[in-house]
């Protein structure tokens, strides 16, 4: 298979996406990427090859190959075109594993993540993972259900974070409260300048006004 520009572009995505689960998951999961355009040499990303002993250039695995066929012969909407299943290596140990399609130009597979979770990893491995520095990487994550939500939350928190530091007079209350937002991606959202102006208590314009200072 000849990739595209394209294609290979949404690949590159994937293959900075791969990186973020490798951080997220640990060293008990195995997580390749696979490119299509050479099956004998498929994986063009690997995070924790040692678990299978493979590294960039390994072939395509023969159950990724079986649904790579369903799926060109039955279509994309194939029921288990993404799958997820318990297997063995070639070493007996037990993995859970997923593979999940990848889609380019004109709805046409052009790869494959494939997941794999080391059953038999140690439990320290695993907890490790879980709790390893919780104490300092540990954030409060608002999950809102509504972009109108998140603002209100953000403005409430960042008021009262302004408001307790005594170094920013009051004059500057705003403004600078206005700063954290915009600095955090509030004015993003639609229609935020009202909404921070209702939550703040003051004009539109108010809003406009330490937007502008702020940009320059």
């Amino acid at each position: 298979m000849k990739l595209t520009k394209t294609d290979k572009l949404i690949l590159e995505s994937y293959s900075k996406m791969v990186d973020g689960l490798g951080y997220y998951l640990g060293s008990t999961y195995e997580i390749s990427l696979h490119s299509l355009e050479d099956i004998n040499h498929s994986v063009i990303k690997i995070i924790n090859g040692y678990h299978s002993g493979r590294g960039v250039g390994a072939p395509l695995t023969d159950l990724a190959l079986n649904m790579l066929k369903r799926i060109n012969r039955q279509g994309v909407n194939i029921p288990d075109s993404y799958l997820a299943y318990f297997a063995t290596n070639n070493e007996g140990e037990r993995i859970k594993s997923s593979s999940i399609p990848i889609f380019g130009e004109k709805n046409r597979l052009i790869g494959i993540i494939c997941i794999n979770f080391y059953l038999d990893s140690p439990l320290r491995e695993i907890l490790k993972t879980l709790t390893e520095d919780i104490s300092s990487h540990q954030k409060k994550e608002f999950f809102a259900k509504n972009s109108e939500e998140t603002l209100k939350e953000k403005v409430r928190i960042t008021k009262e974070l302004i408001d307790s530091n005594e170094n920013i007079s009051p004059t500057n209350k705003n403004k600078e409260i206005i700063r954290t937002l915009y600095e955090d991606g509030i004015f993003d959202f639609k229609d935020s300048v009202v909404g921070v102006s209702k939550e703040l208590n003051i004009s539109k314009n108010t809003v406009y006004l330490h937007l502008r200072s702020i940009e320059k």
